[in-house]
C-alpha cells in the first residue's frame, strides 16, 4: 500500500515475470528530476539526514527530499562530515 503523501503516490505499477513464469507486481523506477537547491548544508559530525529534514521541513520524514537531491544511491553515503549537500525546497 503507497500512502498519500508518499514519494512513491504517483509511480505506476507494473508486473513482472520472472524465468519461471512467476508473476508479481512492483512499483515502476521511480524518475529523480533534478531539484534547485533552496541552501547548502555542510554536514558536521552528529548530523543525520533525518534530523536536518526536521530542522529545514519540521518533518524528519521527508529526509528523502535531500537525499533525492544529492547525488548517491545510499543516503548514509551523504553522511560524511565536511560533505556539503543540497537542501532542496519542501516540494514532492
Amino acid at each position: 500500500m503507497i500512502f498519500k503523501g508518499s514519494r512513491y503516490e504517483n509511480v505506476a505499477v507494473v508486473t513482472v515475470t520472472d524465468a519461471n513464469g512467476v508473476t508479481t507486481n512492483a512499483l515502476a523506477l521511480r524518475v529523480l528530476h533534478p531539484l534547485a537547491a533552496g541552501y547548502r548544508h555542510t554536514f558536521t559530525s552528529g548530523d543525520r539526514l533525518d534530523l536536518l529534514a526536521y530542522t529545514y521541513y519540521r518533518d524528519p520524514q521527508r529526509f528523502w527530499l535531500i537525499a533525492d537531491a544529492n547525488a548517491g544511491m545510499d543516503a548514509a553515503d551523504l553522511e560524511e562530515p565536511g560533505r556539503k549537500i543540497l537542501i532542496p525546497p519542501d516540494s514532492a
